[in-house]
């Protein structure tokens, strides 16, 4: 761990001094730390020496500052930069400042003046690098989402605290009140944020930049600024997310606190969401994928009022606004917030138009021609969430989710203390709400495509490797390409007999089309190896077969083609030659050894490495497999002896690349394996696998797959 370096906030300041030195005398400190396992406790040492040293020179508000909150920071900070290194693992930027209480987490800081009340916010950035899409096929139901313990105990020291995201940085804050204890919030009905931005601004005071000089912020080309900024933001976090929760999650955080206090986001089941009102009795219905709220500590109140009486929009609704019951806000006589019926709450309003400034519409939770407060919840910040007193309740607001006329799913917003939401944010909010629609099409587009592929993968390749008597064996294998099938194949299977064979090909080519050859030639080569057929002879036959293939392919093609009278099912470069290059051999333990027979068809050649290092290749180059008619294959035989080792590898090994070089430039493969002298089959494929890997800056650009047999 390196010396932490704080940042300067002026060019003045004298390099490595902290923030709150200087003229300003501003209780503020950053540093970034290494993300590693010392960053929280570095994290630790920093806060308790910056409060210290705010506290001896007396700067403004650390009258405030006693031992419990430096107690409640130190634990705050060391958990929120273990989250940070565990989930993220990019370096840390720590600020550490004082603020006045009344600052909201969207707000700007402001310096506490003498007498005013103040908290110590502490925030942990990291750089959040892009993660890998999940390959597994399990279903994830909804949930909290799991931080681990520490963001839970963040939760009950905090005052508040939540999660900010901006292009390439991820934030979470704390807000610990100085000289007192957090305030415990406990009515369900008040969900607004009192820490939100201001209620009944324009949407380009949430969004736009700040106007350049002489240009004044209710010009309309600086709110339109303002919006467009928004949805560029938008459209770049949403572009290239495969996955649905994910984009369900960054919907929330685009939407608060910028424009609403709290967003759900439903999604609609895939099988059943077509049929809309008219799903059968019992089938799955939309899912509550996401909550979000401005203040984290309400997410779960607000999850179970909110799963208590999901949206049922009318399934004539397209994207636009319709106004539904604020969370809670129902009364005993069935009639929800706002003065709606209880049975057309969630539906279109009756007047065709929406809330939020729309002609004709009422907000649902706000009572019409009144104060804009749902009924039975008191006024007052507490209440409402709103600061200084004002009434309670607010308006909610649903959109359907749509993409290609299929329903996806609905969000929903909110804002307390509001009467409706302005013309300009409805506009927005739709047109967002079509953005994330697609987002989560094309995520489930992907998620269809990868199961088909990891279906059609492990069909491809054998379930389970056999074990050999007297031999080890150790494979390796990396498909390039995560979401679709690999053009690398292998097996190791009993053939009867006490013969056991083994075969390592490369297709020309990758997905379905390798797929299909891949599909072809391995059942062949059980087939018949199981039918007694010698090594040589199953090369010679899966040749023809292949071939044959090629021309039922092409005959195929070419009666679409005259049928029709067009290309038909005639592909753009004509039929494709199918050919793949294999490394294919039998086993047969013998007393003292293996006797192993192979034959290697355009394959990279299989190597030997012997107990005292020295390495040999054992077998001669021949034609690749479906390209000459009546080829004939010629095996070779030797044995393997106790401690020798074969190696059989795909080109994702030899052709590796490191700019102009290969892997197996100048006896690379070999020099690799002669260094494997004295190791067991699994520590010489590891051994090879990292070598390759390490040969190159960047990640492998195709299959790689090596099988690993050693003779006890």
């Amino acid at each position: 761990m390196g010396a932490i370096s704080p940042q300067r906030e002026a060019a003045s300041r004298a390099r490595g001094a902290l923030a709150h030195q200087g003229p300003g005398r501003r209780a503020v400190a950053r540093a970034t730390l290494p993300g590693g396992p010392l960053a929280p406790g570095a994290a630790r040492r920093f806060v308790r020496a910056t409060l210290a040293e705010w506290t001896d020179n007396a700067l403004p508000g650390t009258e405030l500052l006693t031992d419990r909150l430096a107690d409640d920071a130190t634990v705050v900070v060391s958990e929120l930069v273990t989250n940070a290194v565990v989930h993220a693992g990019t370096d840390v930027d720590l600020q550490c400042r004082l603020d006045r209480a009344d600052t909201g987490p969207a707000g700007p800081a402001e310096e506490p003046q003498a007498g005013d009340a103040a908290d110590l916010v502490l925030e942990v950035s990291d750089h959040h690098p892009r993660r890998v899409i999940r390959d597994d096929g399990s279903e994830r139901p909804y949930g909290t989402p799991e931080y681990g313990r520490g963001l839970r105990l963040v939760a009950a020291l905090s005052a508040e605290w939540g999660i900010s995201y901006r292009t390439g940085a991820k934030t979470v804050w704390s807000r610990l009140r100085a000289g007192g204890p957090a305030a415990v919030e406990e009515q369900i009905e008040a969900y607004g944020g009192e820490q939100a931005p201001e209620h009944g601004v324009r949407v380009a005071d949430l969004l736009a930049p700040e106007p350049g000089r002489g240009a004044r912020p209710q010009d309309h080309d600086w709110v339109s600024r303002g919006a467009l900024t928004f949805l560029a933001e938008a459209s770049d976090l949403l572009a290239g997310q495969l996955d649905e929760d994910l984009v369900a999650a960054l919907a929330g955080q685009l939407l608060v606190p910028r424009i609403a206090d709290w967003c759900a986001v439903w999604l609609e089941d895939e099988v059943t969401a077509w049929r809309g009102s008219d799903r059968p009795p019992g089938a799955p219905g939309p899912r509550l994928a996401r909550v979000w709220h401005v203040s984290e500590n309400r997410i779960e109140e607000l999850r179970r009022a909110l799963e208590k009486d999901p949206p049922r929009l009318s399934d004539t609704v397209r994207s636009r606004a319709v106004p539904v019951p604020w969370p809670g806000g129902g009364t005993p006589d069935g009639t929800a917030a706002g003065g709606v019926p209880g049975g057309t709450a969630a539906g279109v309003v009756p007047s065709g138009t929406a809330a939020g400034g729309m002609p004709g519409g009422t907000a649902a939770g706000a009572i019409p021609g009144g104060t804009g407060a749902a009924p039975g919840v008191g006024g007052g910040a507490d209440a409402g969430g709103v600061p200084g007193g004002a009434d309670a309740g607010g308006a909610a607001l649903a959109y359907r989710l749509l993409a290609g006329g299929r329903p996806m799913g609905t969000i929903v917003i909110g804002r307390a203390g509001s009467a409706g939401f302005p013309d300009e944010v409805t506009g927005l909010v739709e047109d967002l709400s079509r953005r994330v629609a697609l987002a989560i099409g094309a995520a489930r587009q992907y998620a269809r495509q990868a199961t088909i592929s990891r279906v059609l993968q492990r069909g491809l390749l054998p379930g389970a490797v056999a074990e050999i008597p007297g031999v080890r064996s150790a494979l390796v294998y990396e498909p390039c390409d995560k979401g679709g099938p690999s053009g690398d194949f292998y097996d190791l299977f009993p053939a009867g007999d006490g013969r056991w064979c083994f075969a390592v090909g490369d297709v020309q080519g990758k997905g379905p089309e390798a797929a299909v050859v891949i599909g072809l030639a391995r059942p062949w080569l059980r087939l018949l190896a199981r039918e007694g057929y010698q090594v040589a002879e199953v090369l010679d036959r899966l040749n023809q077969l292949l071939l044959d293939d090629a021309t039922e392919a092409a005959d195929a093609a070419a009666r679409a083609l005259v049928a029709t009278g067009g290309p038909g099912l005639l592909e753009p470069e004509g039929p494709q030659t199918r050919f793949l290059s294999m490394l294919y051999g039998e086993l047969v333990p013998v007393e003292g050894g293996v006797r192993c027979t192979l034959v290697s068809a355009g394959h990279p050649l299989p190597l030997v490495l012997e107990p005292d290092g020295s390495v040999r290749e054992v077998a001669a180059p021949q034609t690749l497999l479906g390209v000459i008619e009546d080829a004939r294959y010629t095996a070779e035989t030797f044995e393997l002896h106790a401690g020798d080792t074969l190696l059989c590898v795909t080109d994702g090994v030899t052709e590796r690349r490191n700019g102009s070089r290969q892997f197996d430039d100048d006896d690379g493969l070999a020099t690799a394996l002669s260094g494997c002298t004295g190791l067991n089959a699994q520590l010489v494929a590891e051994r090879i696998r990292r070598l390759v890997h390490e040969f190159g800056p960047n990640a492998p650009e195709d299959d790689l797959a090596l099988l690993v047999l050693q003779a006890e």
